[in-house]
């Protein structure tokens, strides 16, 4: 029987005829990449099904995302079929391809991710067509491996003695090359004198292999405080630092009871390519050798990947913004402030060199004066190895649309760095101080936000933690990654999440896991319980944030392209709100209902979100309310959804001032009232929603937020500075509007002089 004939496939891929035989096999063993093209998204599901059946799993189909504009389909995402925690027999992989919908109609691979937590190999049949069954592609590190030395047996040391009990006394081995014999890889079970001998051994066998060691975490017993056991990672796990990449490569020994050190968990994969490294200059002297437990509470991470005169030193990235960079930004930074008054920038120096830079036109800097009180730091580039470290300060406009605050190189990752950043961003935008700020968990992060914006909530990124959470519960069952992720997605009371947290720690032996307690120690920057109390604009909590440049300027942008691409990229964004904002100008909703509080948040509101106050106005029809407690001129009203015992809520309200909170915290989080206190409004016969339940950040005319009753609500700088970015705008409006022709040149300037005299 004839293998099946695939006709859809990108041009020189693969082709599989009737005879079965494959054209090219190089073609069909391509492996996939940012960049690689397709004729449609099918082909494109095709090839990595393809790809899948080589290397050994299975895909799904995974979301979708359409286009802003006419509801196309924009963007599809492929995975892994053990993506998720939904069945039993998925481990939450993290591996997928995204293809993304170009101009041209071709469809290309914009993001990747090939690394999976689960072993590979002919699980079946895949999703995709089936072709003439070829071996598994074995992996670059795998093959790397079965290129070096045969490895002699543990037993075989030195003159073919064996040591005692087989545990390996480091000083005695030789390490292979120049006739030397090889040193053993490792493995579990393996023993060691002292954990210092493991280390040494370790640090030995990545020189050799070709990667660099930290030393990772460390426990210690409950009842003496010693150290029990150890974790030695490659340099490259993590992602704190640009360079880390994820890497899942480990050895953790364990103290035994005699004393002596045992491997008992191993994972010698890389998610990186292998080579030659530094070499040492110095031997390890024996004070840099000793583990600084007491100094650092056992949360050691340094770069031990140098050496010099026996001391270490930490490796860092150099920095080439003021070298390469900054010559070609400063002529596009005066270019632009020839054209726009309101661009500004600034330029960190320390002794004599360039080091961070900030830049935002007047465009972004309006745009913060009415959108700045929540502020995502988009620091992505991070997550892989980068060109440049470019970032951006993001918020969100009316229309729900990501809009341009500021952006940035950064020179290194310091708080210094963070501190100078935030301080310069702060002047830009005529001191307007964020409420929220969504940025990553690191600690120099933290801390520089504490200190220029105290007051702010911080929340982390999310696909920091996912990849934190990725990396410490590997290991862990499935049934626990369930129960993890009950706690913390369902937990409805502080109560409940902390008496699951506490269950679930115990239930798994985890209290000395100082990740686990760490999460915990921070959860009111990242657990969605303590975040829906605090607005975040409706901003989804646990998912990742799209880059505002999406693929088209990122961290592997070269130098050449970086300025086309951004002006590019920032010019598709911006077209994007003004054709949502002639939209809501120009064309009406529909009502659904004939009450008067539709009517009058559709005259109010953007489309965007007048269609989510109405999806809840709809949805309190499904309700039902009932008075619990009255008191005064305060009531409480319990909501509970009709046909459903579990789905309520508590209603409190003040007839004083109409003032009114629902236990979802909707209007808390996201500044649109829910369905709950609208079916309160509807028990009170309240046919008008009150002035301080609708916010001038979401109205059609948004940019004229001061007329809309602000003042009474901000401070006089704040008032004065969207004042200025307002006017502003509109003159830069009328002078780009009346250059068009002489004709409008003279209407606007009749229209500004007419204006100036009613002024002075």
């Amino acid at each position: 029987m004839n293998p099946m004939v695939v006709n859809a496939f990108p041009v020189g891929i693969v082709h599989v005829i009737n005879s079965g035989n494959v054209e090219s096999e190089g073609d069909l063993r391509m492996e996939p990449s940012v960049g690689l093209e397709f004729d449609s998204s099918d082909e494109a599901r095709d090839f990595y099904g393809l790809y899948a059946m080589r290397v050994g799993f299975k895909i799904r189909t995974g979301q979708l995302y359409r286009s802003r504009r006419d509801g196309s389909v924009s963007s599809r995402r492929f995975v892994c079929s053990k993506e998720g925690f939904q069945l039993n027999s998925r481990t939450g992989c993290p591996a997928f391809i995204r293809v993304q919908r170009r101009d041209s109609g071709k469809w290309v691979i914009d993001q990747i991710q090939k690394d999976h937590n689960h072993e590979l190999g002919l699980e079946g049949e895949n999703n995709s067509p089936v072709l003439q069954q070829k071996p598994p592609v074995v992996p670059k590190s795998l093959v790397e491996v079965l290129r070096r030395p045969k490895v002699k047996l543990l037993g075989q040391i030195e003159n073919g003695g064996s040591s005692p009990s087989g545990i390996i006394n480091f000083k005695r081995q030789k390490r292979g090359g120049d006739g030397r014999q090889p040193l053993p890889e490792p493995y579990t079970g393996l023993e060691f004198n002292t954990a210092n001998e493991a280390y040494e051994y370790y640090q030995s066998y990545a020189e050799s292999v070709g990667f660099r060691v930290r030393i990772g975490q460390l426990f210690r017993s409950k009842n003496d405080g010693s150290v029990t056991s150890r974790r030695f990672v490659c340099s490259k796990e993590g992602f704190q630092h640009p360079s880390r990449v994820g890497c899942g490569a480990f050895m953790r020994i364990k103290k035994k009871d005699s004393g002596s050190w045992m491997v008992d968990r191993l994972n010698k994969d890389h998610n990186h390519d292998l080579g030659e490294q530094t070499v040492y200059v110095n031997k390890f002297s024996t004070a840099s050798k000793k583990f600084i437990e007491e100094e650092t509470n056992g949360m050691v991470s340094m770069d031990l990947g140098e050496m010099n005169t026996g001391k270490l030193i930490k490796r860092s990235r150099e920095s080439k913004i003021g070298t390469d960079w900054y010559p070609v930004l400063l002529e596009y930074f005066q270019t632009r402030q020839a054209e726009d008054t309101g661009f500004f920038y600034s330029v960190e120096v320390d002794n004599g060199s360039c080091r961070s830079v900030f830049w935002a036109d007047g465009r972004s800097r309006y745009s913060c004066s009415q959108f700045g009180d929540v502020v995502i730091l988009d620091t992505s580039y991070r997550k892989s190895n980068y060109v440049v470290p470019f970032a951006t300060f993001v918020g969100v406009n009316h229309h729900k649309q990501p809009v341009l605050l500021g952006s940035a190189l950064i020179a290194n990752e310091s708080k210094e760095c963070f501190t100078w950043l935030f301080q310069t961003w702060f002047k830009a935008m005529s001191c307007c101080r964020p409420k929220s700020i969504i940025a990553d968990q690191d600690m120099a992060i933290q801390q520089a936000i504490t200190e220029v914006f105290p007051g702010a909530h911080h929340q982390f990124s999310s696909w920091q933690i996912r990849a934190k959470e990725r990396e410490n519960l590997r290991s862990m069952p499935i049934e626990f990654r369930y129960e993890y992720e009950k706690c913390i997605y369902e937990s409805q009371t502080t109560v409940e999440f902390n008496t699951t947290w506490n269950s679930l720690v115990n239930k798994y032996n985890l209290k000395g896991n100082a990740w686990l307690q760490q999460m915990y120690d921070k959860r009111e920057s990242w657990v969605p319980l303590y975040l829906r109390g605090k607005f975040f604009a409706g901003i989804p909590i646990g998912e990742t944030v799209e880059s505002f440049f999406g693929t088209q300027v990122n961290g592997q942008t070269p130098l050449r392209e970086f300025i086309p691409r951004y002006e590019q990229g920032l010019e598709q964004c911006r077209e994007d709100e003004r054709k949502e904002d002639f939209n809501s100008f120009n064309l009406q909703s529909f009502s659904q209902t004939k009450e008067a509080i539709e009517e009058q948040c559709r005259r109010l509101y953007t489309f965007t979100i007048f269609k989510i106050f109405q999806d809840e106005l709809l949805q309190s029809y499904s309700y039902i309310g009932i008075k619990t407690y009255e008191e005064g001129t305060i009531c409480r009203y319990l909501v509970r959804r009709s046909g459903n015992e579990n789905d309520k809520h508590g209603v409190t309200f003040s007839a004083v001032n109409l003032s009114v909170n629902c236990s979802c915290q909707m209007f808390e989080f996201e500044g649109v009232l829910c369905r709950h206190v609208l079916k309160v409004f509807k028990l009170l016969n309240i046919r008008e929603l009150p002035s301080q339940y609708i916010l001038p950040r979401w109205l059609r005319n948004a940019e004229y937020r001061i007329l809309c009753g602000a003042e009474s609500r901000v401070s006089s700088q704040e008032l004065k500075a969207f004042m200025i970015w307002s006017l502003r705008e509109t003159a830069c409006k009328y002078v780009e509007c009346g250059t068009t022709s002489v004709e409008k040149y003279k209407l606007a300037y009749e229209i500004m002089r007419e204006g100036g005299k009613r002024l002075y």
